[in-house]
């Protein structure tokens, strides 16, 4: 009888893995009587374990699974009986865990202290991305579209001003002006910028129960708590050691505060090295690389030329994914730096507002708000293309599609659920993104057995995208 087994990687500690089973048995089985019976909670060799029978829809048969709660969480499928073309149906009961696994994480996210460092670098609190932060990661991130609305207005007062031909030679130059320096400009917007000499970023998470995080958080300001930082610094990265749980727990003391150690996570991630290798597999030049710290999972890259390329990445991605998942995720920006996509979105851009105020005059006249809908939305569903490219150029270089497809799911867990639970995808297929469906990338990715060979990736994302649109007309 076939069994089937893998393994879901968390950032969870100790404490609580057993929690999260607790929580897929009241908001998941609990939930959905006709599809799951027989559910129990048993421990084995010390390890909680979940066990349940998911009923397979259509009276098709049932498959026993059991989860047992270690990091990473192993997950065991047991068809009661043998049953031709199961891949489907076993497909969709691992994402139910999963995206039930990483909702109990995002829970605990909101409860945690999270430290981290850089070797010699200015020791900065982490915090939720400010308006800056969240502005220069979308308007000078890979797919520069935002440029376009962010010129919107600005477009108007210049044509007041210096009169149509004038004004559109202004603009052009400022947003080409931009794009040249998007790099400098993102790093600027950046926490640290990550060397060769301080290539790593340490992080020390305390995932406290709820009221006690509440406390903590009444106790001590912001000014305390980087002096904790700076202390755990001086105690570790100042005489070259390697912050440790047991060490933030000491310095954590010393302010009248304690932690439970099943509730401790610690990590460090060579970021520099993880960026090199992936500049190495595209057979580029090593770009300049920063960290953004704050929480929120992203990635970005831009500039100019492959040869003057930024990757820039947050701690939030640092601590939610492995360094695999972190090396397919590079492997994505490269992609954009390889492929010039922020200068050919710019040239894109560039020709539909030529054309807008020479060939197209006419139409935009005669209804200037829908005209803007309709160029705003072929121009995201172009973007679609170079998103989907660099998702293949990932699997063909880096050669981890299954990883990149991974790490997408984590990170992007809730949109995948509203797509899923959504009567109708087609939403997220003509809304102003440039990233495609996530279902779509992640379906598309793990179909890839192996990393590709591709001659043209352009044009098979590009085919894939149309293809994958037609398909929720049911075409």
């Amino acid at each position: 009888m076939l069994e089937t087994e893998f393994l879901i990687d968390t950032e969870l500690s100790k404490m609580h893995l057993e929690e999260a089973l607790d929580f897929l048995r009241e908001f998941y089985l609990l939930l959905q009587s006709d599809l799951f019976k027989d559910i129990s909670k048993t421990v084995e060799g010390g390890v909680g374990v979940l066990s349940y029978t998911a009923i397979i829809p259509g009276n098709k048969g049932e498959v026993r699974v059991k989860i047992k709660a270690t990091s990473p969480f192993q997950v065991e499928f047991t068809p009661t009986i043998r049953i031709p073309n199961l891949d489907h149906e076993l497909d969709v009961f691992k994402e139910d865990i999963i995206i039930g696994i990483h909702t109990f994480e995002d829970a605990i996210r909101q409860s945690t202290l999270y430290f981290a460092w850089v070797e010699g670098k200015e020791i900065i609190p982490e915090a939720p991305p400010n308006r800056r932060k969240k502005a220069s990661f979308r308007i000078f991130g890979s797919n520069m579209i935002l440029i376009y609305l962010l010129f919107f207005g600005v477009n108007l007062v210049l044509f007041l001003l210096l009169g149509v031909i004038a004004a559109i030679i202004a603009i052009l130059a400022l947003q080409f002006i931009i794009i040249l320096f998007s790099d400098r400009l993102l790093l600027k917007a950046s926490d640290w910028r990550i060397t060769a000499d301080n290539p790593r970023v340490h992080i020390l998470e305390y995932q406290l129960p709820l009221e006690e995080y509440q406390k903590f958080q009444e106790k001590f300001n912001d000014n305390i708590i980087i002096k904790m930082k700076e202390d755990i610094y001086q105690k570790s990265l100042g005489k070259g050691l390697t912050p440790t749980c047991q060490l933030g727990e000491e310095i954590f003391q010393e302010y009248g505060f304690h932690c439970h150690p099943d509730l401790k996570v610690s990590k460090v991630v060579d970021v520099y090295s993880i960026v090199q290798e992936a500049a190495s597999k595209f057979n580029m030049a090593m770009p300049q690389v920063a960290v953004s710290n704050t929480m929120i999972p992203n990635a970005a890259a831009t500039g100019p030329s492959p040869n003057r390329g930024l990757v820039l990445l947050t701690t939030g991605l640092l601590v939610q994914l492995e360094e695999d998942e972190i090396l397919s995720v590079v492997g994505h920006e490269m992609g954009h730096l390889s492929g010039r996509d922020p200068l050919i979105l710019f040239s894109i851009i560039s020709a539909e507002f030529i054309m807008r105020f020479t060939i197209l005059t006419p139409i935009v006249v005669i209804s200037p708000l829908l005209y803007l809908i309709v160029a705003l939305g072929v121009i995201f569903f172009v973007a679609k293309f170079f998103e989907t490219r660099a998702d293949l150029l990932s699997a063909m270089k880096i050669g981890q599609p299954q990883v990149l497809a991974s790490a997408l799911r984590k990170i992007g867990y809730q949109r995948l659920y509203a797509e899923r639970i959504s009567p109708t995808r087609l939403p997220s297929w003509v809304n102003f993104d440039s990233h495609p469906p996530i279902y779509f990338r992640i379906d598309r990715l793990e179909n890839m057995k192996s990393a590709p060979k591709v001659k043209s990736p352009l044009i098979k994302s590009a085919r894939d995208v149309v293809n994958g649109f037609k398909r929720t007309w049911g075409w």
